[in-house]
């Protein structure tokens, strides 16, 4: 295999882990990004490695959902009403994905790189050093009614089928495992499998791994275009020069969209922005990771640390907090859990990021046909640190040359 010279636009979690195991293999890695790689959507998230999130965004029963939440700013999944035609695009391409035939056809495949990335996640952990509090405790789907406790059971036996443990609890069996705080709910599913960590802890230590490890880093750096030459593209043009290289890797999260239109390409994407609020220290904390099903708010302990956060805010690229959305993540908390003894969140708690949303919700994993030597790397919604690692090696494999192990037609960068 010839080593080669690399370059990803996109310093979070997913360009990170692509530099990692691109580097591992021998290749000469180049890292840009627009910032310095202290924030942004990969530090703020609720940390949660999900292969029980096997069901893609787009699915047939969101669609009631989001059509009754939509124009509700306070809602669990908000699109500002705006007239704006590459939203119009991505609208249609969800509403057409979202049946079940689509999404039958998208559940194996996701599952498969949920389970590897998976594992991929625990080798480095032992790799790099577990600084970043990854525990193995599982994640709990609670809810409140009857309705949801339906929805979730059956959910819980699609996953039986597809090889994923699921352990069903009562009230009482569940308030036994959270003995530090009062729990409200009528039951829940836990998923053994799922693991939790602190991001920015795995952001800092891959970071500094992949710095004593060669790879170089161009940050605070603005991509202005590309060079391309018989069917490639030879350089990237940014406000610091330009940047040659064998391969391009785009991994820019919300902004693929614009380094895309560069290369005149269109890719259906748009930035749904999330919100999450840290609190240090609390001293009756969670002792497993929870998603309030009905509220679609995520809790995640970590260590003495509580983080809350959730909502879906498709308002495009911004970087403007709603305050009835905080609120709303904040009212779940006590609502699951009242006994819960920390504070309205105030403003400079707020943090907010924007996650990749393909209009399917499946990420854009592979080569494109436009460039030879191009590969996508984005839209992961809200599963990019769930399939961070696998999506770097099968990156790696591609770029490598190697046979990959993944069907990768269902996360086509052309498949809209």
């Amino acid at each position: 295999m010839k080593n080669k010279a690399v370059t990803i636009i996109g310093g979070g979690v997913i360009g990170l882990c692509c530099a990692y195991y691109l580097n591992r293999e021998g290749h000469e890695v180049t890292v840009i990004d627009t910032g310095d790689i202290t924030g942004g959507t990969s530090f703020g998230n609720a940390g949660y490695v999900s292969p029980s999130h096997f069901s893609p965004l787009a699915s047939p029963a969101i669609i009631g959902k989001a059509l009754k939440w939509m124009l509700n700013s306070s809602s669990p999944f908000y699109i500002q009403p705006r007239l704006d035609a590459d939203l119009i695009r991505w609208c249609w391409a969800f509403w057409r994905s979202a049946n079940t035939q689509y999404m039958q056809r998208s559940v194996p495949p996701l599952n498969e790189i949920l389970h590897l990335s998976r594992d991929l996640m625990s080798a480095m952990r032992d790799d790099l050093g577990n600084t970043f509090r990854m525990e193995e405790k599982g994640c709990f789907m609670l809810y409140k009614t009857a309705s949801t406790e339906k929805h979730e059971i059956a959910l819980a036996r699609e996953a039986v089928q597809l090889g994923i443990e699921t352990r069903i609890y009562n009230a009482a069996e569940i308030q036994s495992m959270e003995p530090n705080v009062e729990v409200d709910v009528l039951g829940g599913v836990l998923y053994p499998i799922d693991c939790h960590l602190h991001p920015g802890d795995f952001m800092t230590t891959l970071k500094k791994r992949l710095t004593t490890d060669g790879v170089k880093f161009q940050l605070n750096t603005t991509v202005a275009g590309f060079k391309t030459k018989d069917n490639k593209v030879i350089a990237v043009i940014t406000d610091h020069g330009e940047f040659e290289g064998d391969e391009l890797v785009l991994a820019a999260g919300s902004w693929l969209p614009q380094l895309s239109r560069m290369l005149k390409i269109n890719l259906l994407l748009q930035p749904g922005k999330g919100y999450s609020m840290t609190y240090p220290n609390v001293t009756a904390n969670l002792s497993h990771p929870a998603i309030l099903v009905e509220r679609k708010v995520a809790l995640t302990p970590m260590g003495g640390d509580l983080r809350m956060g959730g909502t879906m805010e498709i308002s495009g690229i911004n970087d403007r907090v709603l305050p009835n959305r905080v609120v709303a993540i904040y009212a779940a908390a006590k609502e699951y859990f009242p006994g819960l003894e920390v504070e309205p969140p105030k403003t400079e708690q707020v943090w907010k990021g924007l996650r990749p949303l393909s209009p399917d919700g499946l990420p854009y994993i592979g080569r494109h046909n436009a460039y030879q030597n191009l590969t996508f790397a984005g839209g992961h919604a809200m599963l990019g640190l769930s399939l961070a690692a696998a999506t770097g090696k099968l990156v790696e494999d591609i770029i490598s040359d190697k046979k990959v192990g993944v069907d990768l037609k269902v996360f086509s960068p052309e498949r809209f």
